[in-house]
C-alpha cells in the first residue's frame, strides 16, 4: 500500500533534514515531493508536473527515466551491484576508466573514483598535496592553495577552505586551511577606475604576482573553468583560463581543473577545458558524469604525478584515500551507458542549438526592471536580480527575491534553484529547444508575477 501524501508531509517534516535548506522555511513552503520522473519532467505525490529546470541540481543530463541508461543498470544488477576497488578491480569501473581518458584533454591518464563534487576535489587537493612532497627533488614548502574569489568547490573542509562563497563558508572559518584569492575576472560590478579590458588585465596581474609572491609555497592552483557555477553563474572572459594554465605552468604549479558543473557539456563541449584547449594536471568530476542517475565521481590525473606515488609500500608513498561505494559498478554502468547517448543522441549539437535559442529567448528579460544582467554559456543561465539597474544597487538579502521568484515558478510548474538574487536556469543538455522556451517564458512570467506581488 503506497504511503499517502500527507504521512509522507508529515514524516518529510518530522524525520528529514534537507541540504542548503532553512528547515523552518522548508516546512512552511510545503514544497514538492517528487515520486517520479519522465523524459525532462517531474511529478510529485499529488500527480503535478513541473518542468525540471536546474537538471535535478544540475546533473541530469538526458532527462528521467532514460531507456538506455535503466537497462544498463539492470544488466549490472543482474551480475553484481557493487565490489569494492580496494585491492580489486571491477569490470565496469575499468572500461569507464578507460572511456574518461579517451575524452579527456591530453595528458589525463589516471581515474581516481569517489563519490561527489566535493570528495573528487577533496581528491584533487590532496593528490596535489602529497605529489610535491614524493616527487623527485620534492619540495615540503608547497602547503598553499590558490582559488579564486567568490569560488564554491564543494561542501568538504578541504572543498571549502578553497571555496570564498561568505553565505556558505563563513560559519566553518575555525576549521578551514589557510589558502590564497585572487579576483574573479567578471565585469558586472565593475571596480571604480576600470573598464572590462583593463580589470581582465588586473585579474592576471593580480595571480602573477600571488604566484611569484608564493612561488614556493604554492602546490595547485584550483578554478572552474569558463563558468563560476555556485557563485551565480559568473562568466569567465575569453582566454582568462588558457592564461592561469600558462601561468601555472611557468612556475611549476599544478592546475586542478573543477569541472563537477560545468563539464559532460553543460558549456558545449564535453569539458570546458577543451574550448581553450586547456589541459590541467588534476581534472574534478561529478554531477553530470553518471547522466544524472547515481553518486559518481572522478579525479583525473597525469602519469608524472601518480609516477609520484610509486614505490615499494614501505617507502610510504600509497595514496591513503578512499570512499567504501569508489567505482561503484551500477553508477559506472550508468556513466558508461550515458556517455554512449552523448554520441548516438548528437547531445553537444543539442546544446549549442538551445544555448543559440536561450540567447534569444532571454534577451527580452533584461527589459525587466529587477533584471540586472542575464549572463549564460552554453546551457548554464544565470539572471540576476537587483533593487536598482543603473546603479545595480543588490536587494537587501533578508527579502529572498530571487527565492520568491523561483516559488512563483513552481506554482506555474517550472523548478529551479536561485543563488541568492541570481535565478538559475540549468536545462539538461540534452533537453530539446521547444522546451527549453517554455522554461524561459514561464521564467519570464513568474519574474513579473513577483513584480505584480511585490
Amino acid at each position: 500500500m503506497p504511503t499517502s501524501p500527507s504521512l509522507l508531509r508529515q514524516w518529510d517534516n518530522q524525520y528529514v533534514w534537507h541540504p542548503f535548506a532553512p528547515m523552518q522555511s522548508y516546512r512552511e513552503e510545503m514544497p514538492p515531493i517528487i515520486e517520479r520522473g519522465e523524459g525532462f519532467h517531474l511529478i510529485d505525490v499529488h500527480g503535478n508536473r513541473y518542468i525540471d529546470g536546474f537538471s535535478s541540481l544540475w546533473c541530469n543530463v538526458h532527462g528521467h527515466g532514460v531507456p538506455d541508461i535503466d537497462e544498463a543498470i539492470r544488466q549490472q544488477l543482474s551480475l553484481v551491484s557493487h565490489s569494492t576497488l580496494l585491492g580489486h578491480g571491477q569490470v565496469r569501473s575499468i572500461e569507464l576508466a578507460e572511456r574518461l581518458v579517451k575524452l579527456a584533454p591530453p595528458g589525463l591518464s589516471k581515474v581516481f573514483y569517489s563519490d561527489s563534487g566535493s570528495t573528487a576535489v577533496e581528491v584533487a587537493l590532496k593528490i596535489a598535496f602529497q605529489y610535491h612532497r614524493q616527487k623527485p627533488g620534492g619540495n615540503n614548502q608547497r602547503t598553499l592553495f590558490v582559488s579564486i574569489d567568490q569560488a564554491y568547490h564543494g561542501d568538504t573542509v578541504g572543498s571549502v577552505s578553497v571555496g570564498s562563497i561568505e553565505l556558505f563558508h563563513h560559519v566553518y572559518g575555525p576549521l578551514l586551511f589557510r589558502t590564497l584569492k585572487v579576483p574573479s575576472p567578471v565585469t558586472y560590478r565593475l571596480p571604480a577606475g576600470h573598464t572590462p579590458e583593463t580589470y581582465l588585465e588586473h585579474c592576471q596581474a593580480e595571480l602573477s604576482r600571488v604566484l611569484d609572491q608564493h612561488a614556493e609555497q604554492i602546490a595547485a592552483v584550483v578554478m572552474e573553468p569558463l563558468v563560476q557555477g555556485a557563485a551565480g553563474i559568473l562568466v569567465h572572459p575569453p582566454g582568462y583560463l588558457a592564461e592561469v594554465r600558462r601561468q601555472t605552468r611557468d612556475r611549476g604549479i599544478l592546475l586542478i581543473a573543477d569541472e563537477v558543473a560545468v563539464g559532460f557539456g553543460r558549456t558545449g563541449t564535453i569539458f570546458a577545458c577543451e574550448q581553450e584547449e586547456v589541459s590541467p594536471d588534476l581534472l574534478c568530476l561529478g554531477k553530470g558524469l553518471s547522466g544524472g542517475y547515481l553518486p559518481l565521481a572522478a579525479t583525473l590525473a597525469t602519469e608524472p604525478i601518480f609516477d609520484a606515488f610509486l614505490g615499494h609500500p614501505a617507502e610510504g608513498k600509497t595514496f591513503f584515500h578512499g570512499h567504501t561505494f569508489t567505482g561503484n559498478a551500477l553508477a559506472c554502468a550508468a556513466a558508461l551507458a550515458s556517455l554512449q547517448l552523448f554520441q548516438r543522441n548528437h547531445v553537444l549539437e543539442n546544446v549549442n542549438q538551445v544555448a543559440k535559442v536561450l540567447q534569444q529567448e532571454l534577451a527580452p528579460l533584461g527589459e525587466l526592471p529587477i533584471v540586472g544582467e542575464v549572463r549564460s554559456r552554453g546551457m548554464m543561465v544565470g539572471i540576476e536580480l537587483v533593487a536598482d539597474r543603473q546603479t545595480r544597487r543588490p536587494f537587501d538579502p533578508a527579502r529572498r527575491v530571487g527565492h520568491a521568484v523561483t516559488l512563483k515558478a513552481r506554482e506555474r510548474g517550472l523548478l529551479i534553484r536561485p543563488l541568492g538574487d541570481v535565478v538559475v536556469l540549468m536545462p539538461a543538455p540534452a533537453m530539446p529547444p521547444d522546451l527549453v522556451r517554455d522554461m524561459v517564458a514561464l521564467t519570464r512570467k513568474s519574474l513579473e508575477d513577483w513584480m505584480r506581488d511585490s
